[in-house]
């Protein structure tokens, strides 16, 4: 049976929701999904007066758990149009599986949110990737067969880089099923080559 992390980092529960449609389109390939965290960094009381959505529970993973997966789809935030401290804190944690090609092979994906439209999403996805193909993962998008990228008649995440929501300045819009949809698409399109690449 294929496995799938989806790993995932989140301040106020956006990416947290796109991380679970993710694991229910992994699921309905048949693969066995876990979702998992990266340990938060910021200060508890900082963390608080931020409003930072503190009930996840999801648990948190460990870098040594990783070759355990065939598949990893990374979910993180933009910060500055790249990834959030957090995330690459982990990810920075990975030299010793990259020393021993651990990670080869195996099918990597992003999916990002950001306050607005123009705030980062294709950038936050497009540097995170160099981190899964220096670990010689195989890289996965979401492609246009994902026709919710599609159109301009409402605000839509997406793209085919990776499925991605727009939370708004103060966090308020919530991922709608639109984008929801581009997690579970991108979630079962990754499940699916995962599947392939194990068969060979």
């Amino acid at each position: 049976m294929t496995k799938v992390l989806v790993l995932y980092y989140s301040s106020w529960g956006h990416i947290e929701q796109m991380a679970y449609a993710a694991a229910e389109g992994a699921r309905e390939t048949g693969a066995e999904v876990v979702v998992k965290r990266v340990p938060e960094l910021v200060p508890t009381e900082v963390a608080q007066a931020a409003h930072y959505k503190t009930d996840q529970k999801a648990p948190i993973a460990t870098v040594e758990e990783l070759p355990e997966y065939d598949a990893i789809i990374i979910g993180t935030p933009t910060r500055y149009g790249t990834m959030t401290a957090q995330m690459k804190n982990f990810l920075d944690q990975t030299g010793g599986l990259w020393a021993q090609g651990k990670l080869i092979g195996k099918v990597g994906s992003v999916f990002t949110s950001t306050a607005t439209q123009h705030g980062g999403q294709e950038a936050t996805i497009l540097t995170t990737l160099p981190v899964l193909l220096h670990h010689g993962m195989v890289v996965v998008g979401l492609p246009y067969s994902f026709q919710g990228q599609m159109g301009v008649d409402q605000i839509r995440g997406g793209s085919p880089y990776g499925a991605s929501t727009i939370a708004a300045g103060d966090g308020s819009r919530q991922p709608s099923e639109i984008d929801l949809d581009g997690a579970r698409f991108q979630g079962r399109h990754v499940a699916q080559i995962a599947a392939k690449l194990a068969a060979k």
